[in-house]
């Protein structure tokens, strides 16, 4: 559910004379030529975007228990320092669990200050299982492909179809990794980390994680505090929640998130003449929902994929003209071709994403005990569903086959820490993704560390993503270790960005339409993460 800070309303908005230096061991940069003698071999990979991103590999035990067994191969990018002042390796992370972080690495050095960037090494990486990792998990190829069953169990026999889904599902990926599972999970991949500072060549890391990459950011420091520099978490997942209670939570949150969408719409009612009272435009949304689960638009857009499309405007704004324009053409103009170009750009799933769900699904799963029962899934599902209907049955089925996974759980990892340099914490307070009290849980389970909220603030991944005021604590923080000084469960609070416009023309993409730094970001973070 969403959790909002009432004690924010009146806060002022102060960046500078609110920051405090950390301690001078636990960020002193050093000046050299070089980086420190690394066991890499970095090749020239770059893209039109990021020309001067290179790429190595690194190779890791698949257990870390048995460092002479099975080795796995991760894939590593890195925008090298330009700067005599160097502070060492910036890992950066999407989240996901399955998202790819190689081009994550471009984004930020191009995004962070110049003069910020070049003191560092920032490294992107595949976790172990993802993308030009090997080996890649894909246990179901196609899996998304549509039309699927409507997510949405109101007959027997559609409850049926979908459990027989996600238990083939669980099925396949035991078949063709059963020897792999066991090893992708959290704790594993924080190791990794570890693996490729020590192939960097150095004696500490600076850590920058987004969404699910909080978690995993907060067990590296808890298994290897004295190797953390720094540590950025953005959008923050609840430590505590993990993870089925999480995605329970999410679904409130992200009700209420698509409610503000239609309320947008509503204001915008001269533009999409959807109606100017929010309830009647849910309304509407549910027809054409309820129309699409009996005749898919063009056979590729039913119910469930309806949900897929809409879904990640509850993760960023930006794409809100984009689906509210979709929306009207179907409803007033019966038009769908808008209908299916959205969920061509927003809900379908390539290789890429069988990909990144197949390691999101053996991570959550292998993570934490799950109900192993259909039953205690049912009953919560639909006392959730009662108050909150946008995704919940969605999310629900997107995490069931962890009823049926074929490997045992492990426990989550308590990340409390008190031995850590101060961190510094970012949160939205309507983030639906990582609804705010994770934000306000990791902040008191991480002694010293920092909070940052943006008020009112919907989107998932906040820093630079175009908010000024969080990219200047963000990078004092990385130039120095300057974090702020407020008191209390926040220590300071930007103002959300305004949000977006109706479309005065018809570009082809969010980046067209001048919404394209937020865009950008939020296509590599990616959705379910």
């Amino acid at each position: 559910m969403t959790h909002r800070a009432a004690v924010l309303c009146g806060a002022a908005l102060v960046v500078a004379g609110m920051l405090t230096t950390a301690p001078a061991g636990a960020s002193t940069p050093r000046t050299t030529d070089t980086a420190p003698a690394a066991h890499l071999t970095w090749k020239k990979c770059g893209t039109t975007k990021y020309p001067t991103l290179q790429c190595a590999t690194v190779t890791v035990p698949l257990d870390h228990a048995n460092p002479r067994g099975q080795q796995i191969t991760l894939a590593l990018s890195r925008v090298p320092h330009t700067a005599k002042t160097y502070q060492g390796p910036l890992l950066v992370n999407p989240g996901g669990p399955g998202g790819s972080g190689l081009a994550l690495a471009g984004y930020v050095a191009s995004s962070l200050p110049k003069a910020v960037a070049a003191q560092y090494d920032v490294i992107g990486f595949d976790p172990r299982g993802v993308g030009k990792s090997k080996p890649a998990l894909n246990c179901t190829p196609g899996y998304f492909t549509p039309v699927r069953p409507d997510t949405v169990p109101l007959t027997p026999s559609r409850e049926k179809a979908n459990l027989a889904r996600v238990a083939s599902f669980a099925r396949a990926c035991a078949t063709k990794y059963a020897d792999v599972l066991p090893y992708i999970d959290t704790v594993s991949t924080a190791r990794d980390l570890d693996a490729i500072r020590q192939a960097l060549g150095a004696e500490k890391l600076s850590y920058f994680g987004y969404s699910y990459g909080t978690y995993l950011g907060a067990v590296y420091a808890k298994l290897f505090p004295q190797r953390v520099r720094r540590l950025v978490l953005d959008s923050i997942v609840d430590p505590e929640g993990v993870w089925y209670e999480n995605n329970i939570r999410q679904d409130y949150a992200f009700n209420d998130r698509h409610r503000a969408f239609l309320a947008w719409v509503a204001r915008h009612d001269a533009v999409y003449g959807l109606g100017t009272d929010p309830a009647a435009v849910e309304v509407r949304w549910k027809a054409m929902r309820a129309v699409l689960a009996m005749s898919p638009a063009e056979k590729k857009v039913g119910a469930s994929e309806l949900e897929d499309t809409f879904m990640p405007g509850g993760y960023y704004d930006g794409y809100w003209p984009h689906l509210a324009e979709a929306f009207a053409a179907y409803v007033n103009d019966k038009d769908p071709r808008p209908l299916v170009q959205a969920y061509k750009r927003y809900g379908a799933v390539e290789a890429s994403g069988d990909n990144n769900y197949s390691v999101y699904v053996a991570v959550q799963c292998r993570d934490a005990s799950w109900p192993r029962d259909w039953a205690r899934w049912r009953a919560d599902t639909w006392a959730v569903y009662a108050k909150a209907p946008f995704m919940t049955w969605s999310n629900a089925w997107y995490n069931a086959p962890c009823a049926f996974w074929p490997t045992g759980s492990l426990r989550p990892v308590d990340v409390s820490n008190d031995a850590l340099p101060p961190a510094l914490l970012f949160q939205a307070t309507d983030d639906a993704a990582t609804p705010y009290q994770g934000g306000l849980t990791m902040h008191h389970l991480l002694r010293g560390s920092s909070l940052v909220v943006e008020q009112g603030g919907g989107n998932h991944g906040v820093t630079l993503s175009g908010n000024a005021c969080l990219d200047r604590y963000l990078a004092a923080y990385l130039a120095d270790g300057t974090v702020p000084r407020g008191t209390g469960d926040i220590n300071a609070v930007c103002q959300r960005l305004p949000e977006p416009k109706p479309l005065t023309g018809k570009p082809a993409s969010p980046e067209a339409s001048g919404a394209g730094h937020g865009s950008t970001l939020h296509g590599l973070l990616g959705f379910h993460g």
